[in-house]
């Protein structure tokens, strides 16, 4: 019984590295660089959370990224700026976008 708890326990224990290992794999890892705009996740707890929100805030620029991953970020539209940490933000890819309205009249003709 005791040998083959121990075979068991090595087994589970050699299980619990590779699947650490392929997590790993998994993971990319995030450069950001000053002066790129990123989104900032809100996981703030809202009681009466509504569906068509958004989790993500932004674009934001980024103003300093600190060694220990935290990023200093700076509102572009009131020049205030924060320290948030480095994994609650994500690249913006995207870009100014002009609106466009188009007024159709319909009539009965």
């Amino acid at each position: 019984m005791e040998e083959m708890r121990l075979t068991a326990y090595e087994s589970s224990k050699l299980y619990k590295e590779k699947v650490k290992l392929y997590h790993d794999l998994k993971i990319r890892q995030k450069d950001f660089r000053v002066g790129q705009s990123v989104l900032l996740f809100n996981s703030r707890m809202k009681l009466f959370p509504s569906k068509l929100r958004s989790k993500w805030s932004g674009p934001f620029l980024i103003k300093e990224v600190k060694s220990h991953g935290a990023i200093k970020l700076q509102d572009s539209a009131s020049q205030r700026s924060w320290v948030v940490n480095g994994q609650r933000v994500k690249p913006y890819l995207g870009s100014d976008v002009e609106q466009l309205t188009i007024i159709i009249n319909l009539s009965d003709a």
